[in-house]
């Protein structure tokens, strides 16, 4: 049996395992949350390293995207650096492939026509495969980086506006330490503190990462549907008694839980049984499809 364990900036209350089998193979698939104590976390990655098959990184990116640049967090790297033996993601190149495919499924499947919708893209430099499907299907999106992740009314409505920005600012937000941007730990279990009601008033869609969509989310998403990553049975029912329509979220269900991208990244790292530097966009397409993993749907309302 193959052993997978996240290791989270996130709230230890969010943990989870399951057993699961992937193309014939049993997998130990594990969350550990070390409460935004990201000292604690360096250790609990030098602790597993060499004991288990991947470790996935969570509550935490090592690498931001826009466009075609790549930008290193200085604390994401000193997480990846702590292991010596055993393999490390955060998920990015899930979020390239796997939420890409979700776009796509979104219309062929659930029949959702994309075009002119309104959609508040809450986080694209960590999900800027996301982002990108949404604006190629022709939905009109709201990038809502530096509201939700700097806490700025400065909302940004073209992606090519988004990748200069990011150009400009990225370089030296990259330095600073990652709860700066990011609820970690307790901060996730924190209720939503209302802020910026009109960008999800005027959306029809809601995307990206959870925790930066529910830290300002208002009282009432009457008929919205939600495109998100990871969440719990707490945070289905918040979404429901909120009003949401339709929860789909891009990682699968696995006993009753939908994990984060770097938590399935990490298992088809071990099943394909090569470094993360030499695996490509195809080989995880390629496993992808033999998996035929698709999102998780719930109808809320």
């Amino acid at each position: 049996m193959k052993r997978i364990v996240s290791v989270s900036l996130g709230s230890s209350s969010r943990d989870h395992r399951a057993i699961v089998s992937l193309l014939g193979e049993e997998f130990d698939i594990s969350r550990i949350g070390m409460d935004g104590k990201l000292d604690a976390a360096i250790a609990k990655v030098r602790e597993l390293d060499g004991t288990v098959d991947a470790i996935g990184l969570g509550g935490i990116d090592v690498y931001l995207y826009a466009g075609s640049k790549r930008y290193a967090l200085r604390d994401g790297l000193r997480l990846l650096e702590a292991a010596k033996i055993t393999p490390v993601v955060d998920g990015s190149g899930l979020k390239n492939t796997l939420e890409r495919k979700a776009v796509g499924f979104m219309q062929s499947t659930l029949g959702i026509d994309l075009r002119g919708k309104h959609v508040l893209m809450v986080s694209a430099l960590d999900r800027f495969g996301m982002a990108q499907a949404l604006v190629d299907a022709g939905a009109d999106v709201m990038f809502g980086d530096f509201i939700f992740a700097l806490d700025k009314d400065m909302p940004v409505r073209g992606l090519h506006e988004f990748e200069l920005l990011a150009e400009k600012y990225l370089p030296d937000a990259c330095k600073l330490p990652f709860q700066f941007f990011y609820p970690t730990g307790k901060k996730q279990d924190k209720p939503p503190e209302p802020k910026y009601p009109q960008y999800y008033a005027e959306a029809e869609i809601v995307a990206g990462d959870f925790h930066f969509m529910r830290q300002f989310m208002p009282d009432r998403l009457d008929g919205k549907i939600v495109l998100t990553n990871t969440v719990t049975q707490a945070n289905i029912d918040e979404l429901r008694d909120r009003g949401v329509k339709l929860l789909i979220t891009t990682t699968p269900d696995f006993d009753g839980r939908s994990f984060g991208t770097n938590v399935i990244e990490a298992a088809l790292l071990a099943l394909l049984g090569k470094k993360w530097a030499d695996i490509t966009p195809g080989d995880y397409e390629r496993v992808l499809d033999e998996l035929h993993l698709e999102p998780r749907v719930i109808t809320l309302n």
